[in-house]
């Protein structure tokens, strides 16, 4: 399936858009870090929860659980929270 890489991920991917598989969110994210190691850690902690400061969205839905079931033509959004600034 495809997953688009935020800005700030890029680092780890060289890449907006990559491919990765797997039946769950956690799946595709240890895919994820197989194929670019460090990058799960970046999103989700060592408790296998969601860092408080990245969104996930599937096919245009928010997830908020990593055991949320994916299938091969899904697309995954990984979105980190914007902060900071003036009004």
């Amino acid at each position: 399936m495809k997953v688009i890489i935020p800005t700030p991920l890029r680092s780890y991917t060289g890449r907006r858009e990559v491919e990765a598989s797997g039946a769950t969110l956690a799946a595709v994210l240890a895919d994820l870090d197989r194929q670019y190691p460090g990058l799960r850690f970046r999103v989700v902690d060592e408790q296998d929860r969601m860092r408080p400061h990245v969104r996930f969205f599937v096919n245009g839905d928010a997830v908020l659980d990593v055991s949320h079931p994916l299938g091969p033509a899904d697309r995954v959004v990984i979105v980190p929270a914007l902060s900071g600034g003036r009004l």
